[in-house]
């Protein structure tokens, strides 16, 4: 069964740090673009951040740039977002997605994405 699972996710104050992993399972992230969504209650999805397959590029959303890290160990099929200085509007329930095999660029784009997680969530407390 092709799935993805993150974890990392919880309870956090406001200028703290959470690292999330997504590990892969049922497939191989192999020539596949990783990133990060998440959304927020009442709002829609949005990306924070991506990499490619070579971990050469990564790009993120600006409100976030500074702040998160996106990483990957191709060997443990599996891909970090390290995320430090949160801030309450960060809270959110955090996705990863898998791009569609070829697509090994970092695309901030969620139609290049094909398989998603169930989520972690994320509070953040003021």
């Amino acid at each position: 069964q092709v799935q993805l699972v993150e974890s990392g996710g919880g309870l956090v104050q406001a200028g703290g740090s959470l690292r999330l992993s997504c590990a892969a399972s049922g497939l191989t992230f192999s020539y596949r673009a990783v990133g990060w969504f998440r959304q927020a209650p009442g709002k829609e999805r949005e990306f924070v951040a991506a990499i490619s397959w070579s971990a050469r590029s990564t790009y993120y959303a600006d409100s976030v740039k500074g702040r998160f890290t996106i990483s990957r160990d191709n060997a443990k099929n599996t891909v970090y977002l390290q995320m430090n200085s949160l801030k309450p509007e960060d809270t959110a329930i955090c996705y990863c997605a898998a791009a569609r095999w070829g697509v090994q660029t970092a695309t901030p784009s969620p139609d290049d994405y094909e398989i998603w997680g169930q989520g972690t969530q994320v509070t953040v407390s003021s």
